[in-house]
């Protein structure tokens, strides 16, 4: 993912596009570089994008919030049993249509999107690398010295470009 978004950012930027705010004006800018097929390429590969992403973003925020809470889930389960799992879905899936129709720029929200995940990762990391390197949690099992010395130094490396962010 990183090098397909390296390589279409410095080749829009090659050809003078610096500034695209929405899908309409990326699939433009393509035109001239992949040829006449490119905006349609890249205009089912965007209603694809969404017809997966979609399922799997409600999905996952049901999953997680039935997890915390001691919801009863799954997709199997009957609407009856699982209201909360399956209110979740539908609120979210709700608040994605409802934030296209306020106008919102998907592209400003993904950009925001992944700035906030980027903050958030090395946390996560941190949480990940305390249960990998616990005993007891992992029976006995825990991560190998190489797996949590990789994991302890892309924390750092994670935590050291959040702070660059703000400071540079």
């Amino acid at each position: 993912m990183y090098f397909i978004i390296l390589t279409t950012a410095l080749t829009l930027h090659a050809h003078g596009t610096t500034n695209i705010e929405t899908t309409k004006q990326a699939a433009e800018a393509l035109l001239p570089l992949a040829g006449k097929f490119a905006y349609l390429l890249f205009t089912v590969g965007i209603i694809a994008v969404g017809f997966l992403a979609i399922p799997t973003l409600s999905g996952s925020a049901a999953y997680a919030f039935a997890e915390t809470f001691g919801w009863k889930q799954g997709l199997d389960s009957e609407f009856t049993s699982a209201r909360a799992f399956y209110g979740v879905i539908i609120l979210s899936t709700l608040t994605g249509v409802a934030l296209d129709f306020a106008g919102v720029n998907p592209v400003k929200a993904l950009y925001c999107t992944a700035i906030i995940n980027g903050l958030l990762a090395p946390f996560l990391l941190v949480g990940a690398w305390l249960v990998a390197s616990d005993r007891k949690i992992m029976q006995n099992q825990p991560s190998s010295p190489l797996g949590l010395v990789s994991v302890g130094i892309t924390t750092l490396l994670m935590f050291a470009a959040a702070i660059g962010m703000f400071v540079f």
